[in-house]
């Protein structure tokens, strides 16, 4: 049996700054590790002594996170720029002031290749792409047990892969996520079915 548990990183310096984040390298706050901390002990809970491969968005916030989770397990990290967060291209470390009053809403026609107003930055299809090649990658190792760490908005993308959502059809998906959430994935061996156990639970920072 298959279980994924992915992580979105925890509260980040650009978060507390209202920047923009995207692939704006900023590291976590000391109350992002206190809670990666909190995170890692939740999973260790759940996942116990099984063997565990953890991989990550090559981003500082996203790494820190899974250094803290991999010190927890003992083993080490596989990072991956494939699992990075949206790039808002030049909009990235600006305020988020600045970005909000430029962004353009994807019409409706055009849901998979529109920039959001910010020439450079990544469209939904782009991101699909590198998340989906991620997931195929990492869900067809051996190890029965994995944990990603990634970003609020790639989150979307790793779930509709998990579930084998074809690309054309994520325009409109979304899966809101709290920083330092948990989401199950797993897959069973008899049916192969593939199923979302727990979606984005962030109740174990809620104390």
């Amino acid at each position: 049996m298959k279980n994924l548990f992915v992580v979105t990183h925890t509260q980040s310096i650009h978060h507390v700054e209202s920047k923009v984040g995207g692939w704006y390298d900023t590291g976590l706050t000391a109350q992002g590790e206190a809670d990666a901390g909190v995170t890692a002990d939740q999973l260790a809970a759940t996942i116990g002594d099984t063997p565990v491969e953890i991989f990550s968005s090559d981003l500082l916030r996203a790494s820190q996170t899974a250094a803290i989770i991999a010190d927890r397990f003992l083993c080490p990290i596989e990072t991956t720029s494939d699992l990075r967060e949206l790039s808002y291209g030049s909009a990235g470390g600006m305020p988020q002031a600045w970005l909000d009053a430029r962004q353009i809403p994807a019409p409706d026609y055009d849901r998979m290749d529109h920039r959001g107003g910010i020439e450079d930055g990544e469209t939904r299809r782009e991101i699909a792409e590198r998340v989906y090649r991620s997931i195929d990658r990492i869900a067809s190792r051996p190890c029965e047990t994995q944990i990603i760490v990634t970003h609020g908005f790639a989150l979307t993308f790793v779930i509709a892969a998990w579930i084998m959502m074809p690309i054309e059809a994520v325009g409109f998906v979304s899966f809101p996520a709290k920083s330092g959430s948990i989401t199950h994935l797993r897959q069973e061996d008899y049916w192969r079915s593939r199923a979302v156990l727990r979606l984005a639970d962030a109740s174990h920072l809620e104390n």
